[in-house]
């Protein structure tokens, strides 16, 4: 029965792309074998989980072809020794030893949320080959100690892998100097670091006291000069020392506008992933999950609504699951299909009544221009605050591309990524221009447009 296995390998092996059966299938191997039952052995949770999820079906589907006959298929995580017994196959542990309770405090930056581990995230196509590469980076598995980027629209679940990492190495290697937080974050306390006189102690700690930097949204860059000088300079020595350095973006490093050649080589020198858009069924399964993690009962029917109606992220997904459930608790009524259609009725309605060209307008109304002068090359600045907050409104309410987002105002897709990185950087920081956005954000949420 080894021999049999062997062979079936070999036949899932010209069935799956090679980066996929080489990190989930062929670690796995043979340990026992009982009448019509097999035993096999994987060399930890991650991928008895993952061959069980995907693949269990594909094998017992090529066995039955060469075999002849089915086979019951069972897994156990036996380490790097795996034990020749089959006592006890059953009690075999089938979860992950949890994680301490409450957030992880990483050795500097932000708080890493507790949900965001890589038990609790769901793999499908449209992400399989970023989890891939985020399991190997937080196993420091990757060659050469390749950066990676995470690359994806808002809300597809890149911080979620990239705080799984942190996760994963601050519970298998605590002594290790975990730094996660915004490119933002990063290029605050640079700015600060200059104007107390303390850059050298900034340098000090990103580039000697690192082991592993997860930055977020380094498209927030763009135009920042004197951040990708020094950010450069401390990837080349993280680099240089074979330390960790993991990377999410909302697009790739040629099409962030005003960056330097020299940073976009570095970003562009590792393994950058795509994270798409998930399928139905994808976002059935993520509904389920976030639905069992936050103790909340959903029928059957509720979830395949939701999952029909709710297409664009992750995180419009949870955010429709927990306004469900809000509702159903304020107003003591069951959750039931009825519930479900009348919280989304209004969202969905002004999911598709919204377009770039009616933000437009609405916009020009309360800046008092006409859309002439917004589509016009002026460079007045009460021309060109309105334009950089209809862009980021369009981004942000629509599922309009960046190139056709620029194109509605006669500019580059660049052109509109920059204003809309500047609109959230300023929406964070700048009251005027977050209570602008704010009333803005009201009108297109109460239909009012």
């Amino acid at each position: 029965m080894e021999e049999m296995f062997g062979k079936v390998k070999a036949t899932v092996k010209k069935q799956l792309p090679a980066h996929t059966y080489n990190m989930w299938i062929d670690p796995v191997t043979f340990h026992s074998a009982e009448s019509n039952r097999i035993v096999l052995s994987a060399p930890n949770f991650f991928i008895k989980k993952r061959f069980q999820d995907l693949y269990i079906e594909q094998v017992g589907a090529a066995f039955r072809k060469l075999a002849g006959r089915s086979v019951i298929i069972k897994l156990v995580v036996t380490g790097k020794t795996p034990k020749k017994r089959t006592a006890d196959l059953d009690t075999a542990p089938t979860a992950q030893r949890p994680l301490p309770l409450g957030d992880l405090k990483p050795h500097y930056g932000r708080l890493l949320r507790r949900d965001f581990t890589f038990d609790q995230f769901v793999v499908s196509d449209n992400n399989d080959f970023a989890y891939s590469a985020a399991m190997n980076q937080a196993a420091r598995k990757l060659s050469s100690n390749l950066p990676l980027m995470l690359l994806s629209k808002s809300g597809m679940g890149k911080s979620h892998l990239s705080q799984a990492i942190g996760h994963h190495i601050l519970a298998k290697r605590p002594k290790d100097r975990v730094f996660y937080m915004t490119a933002e974050d990063f290029t605050n306390e640079m700015v600060h670091s200059y104007r107390v006189n303390t850059l050298d102690q900034f340098k000090t700690k990103y580039r000697s006291s690192c082991d592993v930097l997860l930055l977020e949204d380094v498209h927030f860059l763009a135009g920042k000069e004197r951040t990708q000088v020094e950010l450069a300079a401390t990837l080349d020595t993280l680099n240089d020392a074979g330390k960790h350095i993991i990377f999410t973006s909302s697009c790739s490093p040629r099409e962030i506008p005003k960056m330097s050649d020299h940073l976009k080589s570095r970003l562009s020198a590792g393994l950058i992933t795509q994270i798409d858009t998930p399928n139905f069924r994808t976002r059935v399964r993520i509904l389920q999950k976030k639905a069992q993690s936050k103790d909340i009962h959903l029928p059957n029917e509720v979830i395949q609504y939701l999952a029909e109606e709710l297409s664009e992220d992750v995180r419009q997904l949870e955010s429709g699951l927990v306004s469900v459930a809000a509702k159903s608790s304020l107003l003591g009524q069951p959750i039931n299909i009825d519930l479900a259609r009348s919280v989304l009725k209004t969202i969905a309605q002004q999911r598709k009544a919204l377009t770039v060209d009616v933000i437009k307008t609405l916009v020009c109304q309360q800046f008092r221009i006409s859309v002439g002068d917004i589509v016009s090359k002026s460079r007045r600045q009460d021309i060109v605050r309105p334009r950089q907050i209809a862009m980021y409104l369009s981004r942000r309410h629509t599922d309009a591309p960046l190139q056709a987002i620029g194109k509605s105002f006669n500019r580059y897709h660049a052109t509109a990524l920059h204003a809309i990185n500047f609109i959230e950087s300023e929406v964070k920081r700048n009251n005027a221009v977050r209570s602008q956005v704010d009333y803005l954000e009201s009108r297109l949420q109460e239909g009012k447009f």
